[in-house]
Order: structure tokens, then C-alpha cells, then sequence
């Protein structure tokens, strides 16, 4: 990040006695392929055409949706009530075809969201044909196109270096070798690798899929199913549920043909009944409809979600760090002041000091050089951009040679040529860096520094740009270069926000530690008074990260410095987002657990980010963290419901194989019970505001309330039953009994849904009032007793099913203190 809001300047060295300074550079060597060129090479399919996308596509959500592990056990079952009817008991089929058709229009409706973010975000690079540069989508380069590039811009596609101006490329996501490597006109860069310092141009070799990266290009910026605790925690309780089922299955028609004989028809029916509740297949679509629904809400935000779990990932987070430039502050930035500070301030062969008039002649020709600084660069960052504002381009001066600017080196030099023809060599940099420790000029460095300022060093050298050693060593000051940083109006907000809900932030910047911790001191972040400079970190990875939790900024950071500091972090145990808009923040933003970009930072970032803030405000955070924990909150709550259900079911099935009497429901009778406590409440309860913090140990906090509650539902199902069949006799006995039992079995599962509901608001009491109503109904009119064969005989046992429901709902209130107090989440 700091890269592109700190010096760096660099001219392109001309032939000969260098050439004039001007903001375009000099004219390119190679113009590019011409329109016809372009066209032939289309026509030949040599066009770079890996489909990078933003999203899934629509075949790919269908069979997502579609082709899962129980619609194929539910379809088979559904195929199977369809043969010996009636069709009552095939409801369930019903019912999943409804759900599945749900979470396909939600996860389409997510996809077209994305798909028109990705456009807005996505970057062009800019492809030089018939002379002139342009942006071009990355799919529309053809082999052969001259592609300009500059500091954190990627490499597309496969290519050898035509120009270089102090070229450096960062290979580490492709090879892990953290240092840039500098390149010269004839070697090769590789697509998925970026720009860390300089900038150039190269011809496209390889396109498409035959480019060495093109899978690693592809999956930057692909909507993927990555790490997810709670899709992994699903997933490892539908295996659970899978290996229950067949055994179970087994037992039932075992049971019922040959224990109790009953006909083949009724057999299969009692087995299906046993079987289907036992699947929570609404749980697996309410989780990717929350997840879809997360995105688009975002999306109205100028949101994108590169990976869908990230939603999930950054609700999860304990620390983030934060770069300063173009997070807490603004990119742009304002030259505030011009310090002279000696001899070198003025030109060669004339001392400043004396009288004002030498100094106010040093001060312009420091202008001058500055001017000639920022002319020089055809692609100037904040930094350099203010200077560019404040001092025009000189008349008469050239650029003879330039090293760019780089987050290692903390500094960039030029050698120009003035008006006199006198050759120069300037460094702009960080002062801390070109001084020596202890130099006297660094305590007035320091009492701007800790005013929020930002300051730079211009200095004389007489060494080549290309020696060692320039740090320090024969460096002239020539005066300071303090420039005023605009500070975001939502950082305050944003930053209170997180330490509201318990998240640690930590200011890790490649800036003066002490203008950083003035920053940090000025938002209102508690601990920004006490910046530590990285420089005198520990070097164990252990005392590393104990200095870490103690402190809350930190100045002076390259960039393996803030990869290192994130794994630090992750190695105590923290869950680390990290945010960044620079190539030097590239690193650290892979190896974080949720990487944010801002969406005008450089590509690279973008194309290693989960999330990217379109709209570059740093204020959006708070949204996906809130979207996060909405989604973690209600599907965990959703999940109880789905899973007492399929506790309740196993236990009927195996105390039903136990006593070898008949199974007391139907499949529609459970299909009924289903849609009214758990499948219409579940979805409105996954969708509603949840500002819960997010916790681990999903599966466990999850099966701590589901057992006890599907335990404690189904005993007491059963029991109605075995009264039922005490009390009742005769030829339609059967029916009355099932019609108590699910009596019982309905209201200790909406009591249930009455505890998951909580805290109450006026929609979940109406929720659950219209459950209850809807039961009712089916009880009390004549074709829906026919319909669900549910007819409730006489009184004396309707009121003992309501009798042993409420102790049970007495018991489930009791179970879920007990819970609370005993496995605490």
C-alpha cells in the first residue's frame, strides 16, 4: 500500500545526453500490433481467452443444487411412495423440489450481482496497438500484444520484457521467493507474478491456457467454495446422518413385514415415514440461501465477494490489521512545506545561507529538481502526484537515469540533468532510512512526524544509482519535503465499531512510526500513542507475537515484515483479516485469513483479496462483518431446529424396532410437522438481523442443544403413543393413536422453535403464532383431517398428549439452562 502514497520517482533514461522531462516519457520503442494484426490473430483463436470469472455458472449452481447426496435418497423414496401411493405421503418430495428451486433463483440472483461488480472492479490492462495504449480487458489480449505495465499491476499472460525502467517483478505467489526480481529487456515474466517497483512494457508469448499461470489467474478471482466451518461442519453431520439411515431403513421394514406382517404397501410406507425426517435437506439449502442472500445484500454496498466465505470468514475475525494510507487515510495527499536544510540546497558552485535572497534561490532550485522529479515519472503515486501539483515542470532539464521506488528500499533516485547541462543525483525517500542514526536533522523529522505529517527526504548523492551503500553514505540532505495526509471522516466511526464487538486492530505501515502512531492517536484508536518501530521487533516468531498482542501500531514495515506479522498473529491463535490497497501489502493480504482490498488499489491486491471495497470505503467493513455474523448467528440457530428433528427421528426408529410395534406416522404427518416448526420458521429466522458475536465449534454448539432437545421430544412422542395404544381399540386404533402422538410430537417441537426464537420481536411471536394456527386448522377442518389422516378421537387422550407435551416443554426449558451452564459455547 504505502508504495503508491510515498515518494518514488524514476525517469526513463534517454539515449545519448538523456532526454527532456516530460509527464509521458519518451515515445515508445515498439508501437504494437496494428487493428488488422489484432483482427488476424482473433480470427486464428490466439486471443488470451481463460475465463476468469466472478461467479459459478449457471449449469454449475443448477448441479450444485440439484445433484446432492439426499435429493438422490429423497428422490428414491419419492419414486417409491409414488408407485403404492397415496399421494399425501409424497409431500415430501414436494417440498424439496420447492427448496432446491429456492436456492437456485437466491444463489442466480447472487451470481448476476457479482457478475456486474466483477465488471465494475475488474482491471484492463493497458495493451499499446498502433502506437497508442489503452485499457483492454484481460480476455481481449492477443499473442504478440505490447502490454505497459507499472508498480501493482499483474502480469496477464506470458511474456518477454521489451522496456524497462528499473523493473522489478514479485514472483512469490507463484515460486515463494519473497524478493523481486529484476528484469531486463529479453528476459521472461510470468502471468500470475506483478509489478512490485519501476514499470516497462512486455510482448504476450503465451495467452490463454497456454500461459504458465492461467490456472492461478483464473482461481484469484473465481467465486469459490473455499474453507468454510460451517459448510465443513454440515457436511460432517450429513455424513453422520447418511451412515444412520441405513441400518435404520433396514430395521424399520425388517420389523414391520416380518415381526408384525403387515402388508408390503404399509411396510414401505412406515419406513419412508421413519427414514425422511431423519434428513435435514433444509439445512444445507438454508445455509447457501443465507450465504447468497449475504452477498447481494453487500453488493448494494459496492461489496465484492471473490469467495463466498469470506462473509463468514470476516464475521469470525479477532484482529485486523490495517495499513494507513488508503485505509485510514485518503490516497491523495498535500505538499504542506519545503524545508531547505543546507549546501546541497542549492545549485552546484553556489552556497545557500547568508542572505535571503541565496536562500530563497536554494528553496527554487529545490522546485526545480522536485518538478523535474515528478515530470520524470509517467506513473505517479499519491505521494509523488502532491509534488507533482506543487512544483511545475522545469523548462531545459533531462532525465539521465532513475531508480524506482520500492517498499524494501524505502527510497527512489534520479540523476538529472539541469538547464545548465550539470549532472545531479537526487534521492526521495524516507529520512530515517538515508540518515545515519542520530543525526541531528531526524529530531525536526520527528516533531513533524508526530504531528500526523508525512516527510521526505531530498538529498544529494555522488554515488551511482546502482551502487551499494547509498543509505547513509555520502548523502547530502538538501531539505525536507513534509506533506499533509487527509484523514478518512469514517475511520473514527469504523474503528470504534471494532472495538465495540471486541476485534483488535492493529496500524501496521511501512510509514514513520511516529506519523503513524499521530494518525492513529488522532482517529481515537486507544494504544495509537505508543507506535513501535518494526525495525526493533524481536526476530523470534514467539516474542514477535507477544509484541504484537501488546501493541496496536506499528511503523516501518516491509512487506515480508507484514506477512511475517499476520503469521505471528495466526500461530497465537487470532483469526487475521488484513486489509491493504498496495503491492506491498500483497503478501500479507495471501497469507491473512480473509484479505480485504480497496477496489482502486493496485490489481495485484485485488487479485488475492476475498473481499474487495469497490467503493473504497473503509466504512463498508463494518457491513460484511455484520452480514457475517447474521448468516453464522441464524444458521446455527436454524440448524438446532433441523437436527432435534433428526435426533427425534432416529430415537422413534430405534424405540419403535425395540418394542416391535408399528412406526406411529405417516410421511405426511411428518412432512406437516416439518413445514410448520422447522422449514417456514427456519427460513425467515436464517434471513432475519443477527448481531450475535460469531463463536468456533460450530458442530458442537450445534449438537450440545439438538441431542438433549431430541431426546427429551422424542420420549415424549413415544410415550403418547404407548398411552394411545393403552387406550384405544378396534379397527381404527392405529389412526387414532398416530393422531395423539402427533399431537405430542407437534407442540414439543414447536416449543422448540418457541425457545430458538428468542429474544422475542412482534414477527417471531406472530411466526409462531401462525404455526400453531395453521396446525389447528389442519385439526379442526374435515377434507384436511382426510387429507393428513389426522383426526383427533374423543377427548380424554388429545388432553393427555397436550399433558405430556407441556412437561416435555417443561423439560426442554430446564434442558437448554442446563446446557448453558454445563457446555458453555
Amino acid at each position: 500500500m504505502t508504495e503508491r502514497a510515498r515518494a518514488g520517482a524514476g525517469g526513463r533514461p534517454g539515449p545519448g545526453g538523456g532526454e527532456p522531462v516530460r509527464r509521458t516519457g519518451r515515445e515508445p520503442v515498439n508501437p504494437g500490433l496494428t487493428a488488422d494484426e489484432v483482427a488476424a490473430r482473433v480470427a486464428r483463436g490466439e486471443v488470451n481467452d481463460v475465463p476468469v470469472r466472478s461467479s459459478r455458472s449457471t449449469v454449475d449452481i443448477v448441479r450444485a443444487n440439484v445433484f446432492t447426496r439426499f435429493n438422490a435418497i429423497i428422490g428414491v423414496l419419492f419414486a417409491i411412495i409414488l408407485v403404492i401411493g397415496p399421494i399425501q405421503d409424497g409431500l415430501f418430495g414436494f417440498v424439496i423440489v420447492a427448496n432446491t428451486g429456492i436456492g437456485i433463483v437466491q444463489e442466480l440472483r447472487a451470481k448476476k450481482t457479482l457478475d456486474k461488480l466483477a465488471v465494475i472492479g475488474e482491471a484492463k490492462p493497458a495493451v499499446r496497438r498502433d502506437g497508442v495504449a489503452r485499457p483492454v480487458p484481460t480476455s481481449e489480449v492477443v499473442l504478440g500484444d505490447v502490454i505497459e505495465f507499472g508498480p501493482g499491476d499483474k502480469v496477464v499472460v506470458d511474456g518477454e520484457v521489451l522496456e524497462s525502467d528499473g523493473l522489478e517483478i514479485d514472483e512469490s505467489l507463484l515460486t515463494g521467493e519473497a524478493d523481486p526480481v529484476v528484469k531486463k529487456p529479453g528476459d521472461a515474466v510470468m502471468s500470475g507474478s506483478f509489478v512490485a517497483a519501476g514499470g516497462g512494457a512486455f510482448t504476450a508469448t503465451k495467452v490463454g491456457r497456454a500461459a504458465y499461470a492461467a490456472q492461478l489467474a483464473e482461481e484469484a478471482s473465481r467465486f469459490t467454495l473455499v474453507h468454510s466451518e460451517l459448510r465443513t461442519g454440515i457436511s460432517r453431520i450429513l455424513k453422520y446422518v447418511t451412515w444412520m439411515m441405513v441400518p435404520t431403513a433396514i430395521g424399520l421394514i425388517v420389523s414391520h413385514l416380518l415381526t408384525l406382517g403387515l402388508p408390503g404397501d404399509a411396510a414401505v410406507r412406515r419406513m419412508v415415514a421413519g427414514i425422511v425426517p431423519m434428513i435435514p435437506e433444509g439445512l444445507v439449502l438454508l445455509t447457501s440461501v443465507a450465504f447468497a442472500v449475504g452477498v447481494v445484500r453487500l453488493g448494494r454496498k459496492h461489496c465484492l465477494v471473490q469467495e463466498l466465505p469470506a462473509i463468514e470468514g470476516l464475521a469470525r475475525v479477532d484482529v485486523v490489521c490495517l495499513d494507513k494510507t488508503g485505509t485510514l487515510t485518503e490516497g491523495g495527499m498535500d505538499v504542506s512545506a519545503l524545508r531547505p536544510l543546507g549546501s546541497a540546497a542549492a545549485p552546484e558552485g553556489r552556497e545557500a545561507g547568508g542572505d535571503g535572497a541565496q536562500e530563497r534561490g536554494g528553496a527554487a532550485y529545490l522546485g526545480q529538481v522536485l518538478g523535474a522529479l515528478g515530470a520524470a515519472d509517467p506513473r505517479p503515486n499519491a505521494s509523488l502526484q502532491a509534488i507533482i501539483d506543487a512544483y511545475p515542470a522545469p523548462d531545459g532539464w533531462r532525465v539521465a537515469g532513475s531508480l524506482p521506488f520500492s517498499s524494501a528500499r524505502k527510497y527512489s533516485g534520479a540523476v538529472l540533468a539541469g538547464s545548465d547541462g550539470a549532472r545531479t543525483t537526487w534521492l526521495l525517500g524516507a529520512p530515517d532510512v538515508l540518515l545515519r542514526s542520530g543525526d541531528h536533522r531526524l529530531t525536526e523529522v520527528d516533531d513533524l512526524n508526530a504531528q500526523g505529517l508525512r516527510v521526505l527526504l531530498l538529498a544529494r548523492t555522488a554515488r551511482e544509482l546502482d551502487g551499494p551503500d547509498l543509505v547513509g553514505r555520502d548523502v547530502q540532505p538538501a531539505a525536507l519535503v513534509v506533506l499533509e495526509q487527509r484523514l478518512r471522516r469514517e475511520a473514527p466511526d469504523t474503528l470504534r465499531y471494532f472495538g465495540e464487538q471486541g476485534v483488535a486492530t492493529k496500524i501496521i505501515s511501512g510509514d514513520n512510526a511516529v506519523s503513524v502512531g499521530a494518525v492513529a492517536a488522532k482517529l481515537g484508536l486507544p494504544g495509537g500513542d505508543a507506535a513501535v518501530d518494526a525495525r526493533g521487533l524481536p526476530a523470534e516468531r514467539e516474542a514477535r507475537a507477544a509484541a504484537l498482542d501488546e501493541t496496536t501500531v506499528f511503523g516501518r514495515v516491509t512487506p515480508q515484515e507484514k506477512r511475517d506479522m499476520v503469521g505471528a498473529l495466526q500461530v497465537r491463535g487470532h483469526t487475521v483479516a488484513m486489509t491493504g490497497d498496495g503491492v506491498n501489502d500483497v503478501l500479507a493480504l495471501k497469507d491473512a485469513d480473509i484479505g480485504v482490498a480497496m477496489g482502486a488499489g493496485a490489481e495485484a491486491t485485488r487479485a488475492v483479496a476475498q473481499i474487495v471495497l469497490l467503493d473504497n470505503s473503509f466504512a463498508t467493513l463494518p457491513s460484511v462483518v455484520a452480514e457475517g455474523r447474521r448468516v453464522i448467528g441464524n444458521i446455527t440457530r436454524v440448524a438446532t431446529l433441523f437436527l432435534t428433528k433428526t435426533v427425534y427421528s432416529v430415537l422413534l426408529a430405534i424405540l419403535v424396532a425395540c418394542w416391535q410395534i408399528p412406526y406411529p406416522y405417516l410421511p405426511r404427518h411428518l412432512t406437516l410437522l416439518s413445514t410448520l416448526t422447522i422449514g417456514v420458521p427456519a427460513f425467515f429466522l436464517a434471513l432475519a438481523p443477527n448481531t450475535e458475536r460469531a463463536r468456533p465449534h460450530f458442530v458442537r454448539r450445534v449438537m450440545r442443544y439438538a441431542i438433549p432437545s431430541g431426546l427429551i421430544v422424542g420420549v415424549a412422542a413415544f410415550a403418547t403413543y404407548l398411552l394411545a395404544r393403552a387406550y384405544y381399540s378396534g379397527p381404527g386404533a392405529l389412526s387414532a393413536e398416530t393422531s395423539a402422538a402427533t399431537l405430542t410430537l407437534f407442540l414439543a417441537a414447536l416449543w422448540v422453535l418457541v425457545i430458538i426464537a428468542r429474544p422475542y420481536t412482534w414477527w417471531r411471536v406472530v411466526l409462531v403464532g401462525a404455526m400453531a394456527a395453521a396446525f389447528l386448522v389442519v385439526l379442526v377442518t374435515p377434507w384436511l383431517q382426510h387429507f393428513f389422516a389426522l383426526r383427533l378421537v374423543g377427548t380424554t387422550m388429545p388432553w393427555v398428549a397436550v399433558a405430556v407435551a407441556v412437561v416435555a416443554a417443561a423439560l426442554l426449558e430446564a434442558g437448554w439452562r442446563w446446557v448453558a451452564r454445563r457446555f458453555p459455547a
